[in-house]
């Protein structure tokens, strides 16, 4: 995922003869990806194509729906994965912009802009039951739900904040590494990748207590955690790493060609899925810790995988695609 206002560039960058990355004019390294394994991304069939708004981005599979940011207006989409329909849209005060979670029968929305904050929508009853004064810490951060709590970095000196959702106030104040933004839970840990220091660290979910950080690939980003791993997209040089949770130690460093900003990273189905910019999809086998399939083209930017499909957006044409997942197995 990327914020807003660097996505309105992207279209002029396009037109250059090198590729950019969809930052303020700085440049990024191509994204040579795989050429071995790669398919036109144009070869893929989704089973449905909903519109969600002008843009579309971050998208959260729940019990029984599949939410996505949209904006123009800014809004929480709410799909039925049995209909393909939208049957619910939630007017939020600004741009969701660092992730979603679901937890505690409601959706989590940290919101940048003028006015950030942390808005809680009922999901029962799709409807804004809460909004926090809490700012996430960048655009491109996350948010993530444990078992007794929601975890959210708030700022770039590494201040890792847990909120009580019986309250909807802040329980505890962590200090992380600076320049961390994302989280993922996992195996009774909360798990935080910092970018600017090219770690991965450890939280204990119940203790609250910071473990030793464990060091990745370059800039780590967007991560998910499955097979027994936590596995980080590394936006520096296009790598993912796999963190092994009970060791706390790196076992394997993949070679995807996809560096530079955005993008997002999914575990599903026993694969890691990744998406970026002109490499909108692809797909780790697991087991070999192999790119075993890349799709290259237009499109792309946030997954996730659920009811049989993985769910992808199409950031600049503001769409939401539903993909089966025997279509790119």
């Amino acid at each position: 995922m990327i914020s807003n206002a660097r996505k309105y560039l992207i279209p002029l960058l396009a037109s250059l003869t090198i590729p950019l990355a969809p930052t303020s004019g700085t440049e990024s390294p191509a994204k040579p990806g795989i050429k071995a394994v790669q398919v036109p991304y144009s070869s893929v069939k989704p089973s449905a194509t909903i519109k969600i708004g002008g843009t579309a981005d971050w998208v959260l599979v729940a019990e029984s729906a599949v939410w996505v940011a949209g904006t123009r207006p800014d809004a929480l989409l709410r799909v039925d994965p049995q209909s393909n329909k939208i049957v619910a849209r939630v007017r939020i005060s600004g741009e969701a912009c660092s992730g979603l979670a679901f937890g505690f029968e409601s959706i989590w929305v940290p919101i940048c802009g003028s006015r950030p904050a942390l808005v809680r929508i009922d999901a029962k009853k799709n409807a804004v039951s809460a909004t926090l004064p809490l700012a996430p810490a960048g655009a491109e951060g996350g948010i993530v739900v444990s078992g007794d709590s929601v975890w959210m970095v708030t700022d770039k000196n590494g201040t890792l904040v847990r909120v009580d959702p019986s309250t909807n106030s802040v329980q505890e104040k962590l200090h992380i590494p600076a320049g961390s933004f994302n989280p993922v839970f996992s195996d009774e840990t909360v798990w935080i990748t910092g970018s600017e220091s090219n770690v991965l660290t450890p939280v204990d979910a119940t203790s609250g207590r910071v473990l030793e950080s464990i060091p990745v690939g370059s800039k780590p980003r967007f991560v998910t955690a499955g097979a027994g791993s936590i596995w980080t997209l590394n936006q520096g040089d296009g790598t993912v790493s796999r963190v092994d949770e009970k060791s706390r130690k790196l076992t394997a460093t993949v070679q995807l060609g996809i560096p530079g900003t955005g993008g997002d990273i999914a575990y599903g189905a026993g694969s890691v899925w990744t998406s970026v910019f002109e490499v909108p999809l692809t797909r780790i086998d697991a087991n070999t810790d192999t790119v075993v399939r890349q799709w290259i083209g237009k499109g792309g930017d946030s997954l996730r995988i659920g009811f049989g499909s993985l769910w992808i957006t199409d950031y600049k044409r503001g769409l939401l695609l539903r993909i089966p997942l025997k279509e790119v197995q």
